[in-house]
């Protein structure tokens, strides 16, 4: 069974932003996998990605997005339930574990280290956009 097409997920909610988890087909797959399975509920981004001129627009609470497969065909629709704005050097255990993938905080700090390195840069005190979303519903 096939899912709704995205033009009319946007048509359906024009407020809603699109995403991809991740920065690769891998990495995008096994986050979607933890997100369908409720064990991803926090996700993290460096907020230069939402203060750049052209950037993404940051997360609002309330707000529903959807988050597409690599390929670009909608995979869920999630709704923010908070945003938080903290540096790299203060994430905590608790947020961690929200996030699924992580064994601890070392095991987080290691993975995003080479993330934010991949992506425009890393430092201890790099602003970062946590938010915590719920899934509303799954186009699987």
């Amino acid at each position: 069974m096939t899912g709704p097409d995205l033009q009319t997920l946007v048509d359906t909610h024009p407020d809603a932003e699109t995403f991809r988890f991740g920065d690769g087909p891998a990495l995008s797959a096994e986050i979607l996998a933890l997100v369908r399975a409720g064990t991803k509920t926090v996700t993290v981004e460096a907020m230069r990605v939402y203060e750049a001129p052209e950037g993404d627009a940051l997360p609002e609470v309330g707000r529903r997005d959807i988050a597409l497969e690599w390929d670009g065909c909608p995979a869920v629709m999630v709704e923010t339930v908070a945003v938080d704005r903290m540096r790299f050097d203060e994430m905590t255990e608790d947020r961690v574990a929200a996030q699924g993938e992580f064994r601890d905080l070392a095991h987080w700090r290691d993975g995003y280290r080479a993330y934010f390195q991949r992506t425009g840069g890393w430092s201890e005190d790099l602003a970062l956009m946590v938010e915590t979303f719920r899934v509303v519903e799954d186009y699987a």
